[in-house]
């Protein structure tokens, strides 16, 4: 694995560590946001690794297509990159609740973990 995929990696579960940790401190909105980003990494990481560069995009759909991942995963890359812009401005109107974070959370440890075994 290349030495630039390991970082990348590292950030994407140190995000995802954080994510983990608001959601246990109920900070709902900056838990979601976290699990994006730890997507993202995670996505950028799996580019590098496959292609020697990333896109320079907060896209998860478009990332998750572009890498040919599963259809389900997709699905999830496809919700969880809303939260890039619902979880940062106000006037979105998004509410993150305990339930729909803690699945989000779940997700993101879903994509994560099939993007580490498909390196």
């Amino acid at each position: 694995m290349k030495e630039e995929t390991k970082n990348w990696l590292k950030k994407a579960e140190e995000d995802l560590g954080t994510a983990e940790d608001c959601l246990k401190s109920k900070r709902f909105s900056a838990s979601a946001f976290f699990c994006q980003q730890a997507i993202e990494k995670a996505l950028k990481a799996l580019e590098i690794e496959r292609l020697g560069k990333f896109d320079k995009t907060h896209d998860l759909y478009f990332l998750g297509k572009k890498l040919n991942l599963p259809k389900e995963l997709v699905d999830i890359c496809e919700e969880i990159s809303e939260y890039y812009v619902e979880t940062r401005y106000p006037d979105t109107y998004a509410v993150f609740e305990e339930t729909k974070v803690s699945g989000a959370l779940k997700k993101t440890r879903k994509v994560i973990e099939w993007t580490k075994k498909n390196f």
